[in-house]
């Protein structure tokens, strides 16, 4: 299950077993998703983990070029 959660930051929920894992991502554009953080919790996502989340959005839409990985190809 996803839901909105603020700033343009959602959540993701799945369990597994009986652990609930929530992560936590926001869209780059209409194609891509990028995670912003990961945790574990019974309840609520806490207000720590969202403005950790919310930041590290801002520090990625600073620059999104320095977080892109681009391989080389090589002429073999």
């Amino acid at each position: 299950m996803a839901d909105y959660l603020r700033d343009g930051l959602y959540e993701l929920r799945v369990r597994v077993r009986r652990q609930n894992h929530r992560m936590l991502f926001f869209f780059h554009g209409q194609a891509v998703a990028i995670l912003a953080h990961g945790l574990t919790k019974e309840e609520r996502v806490p207000v720590r983990d969202i403005e950790r989340a919310l930041r590290r959005k801002m520090l990625f839409q600073a620059g999104p070029e320095r977080q892109t990985h681009l391989e080389e190809l090589s002429d073999a």
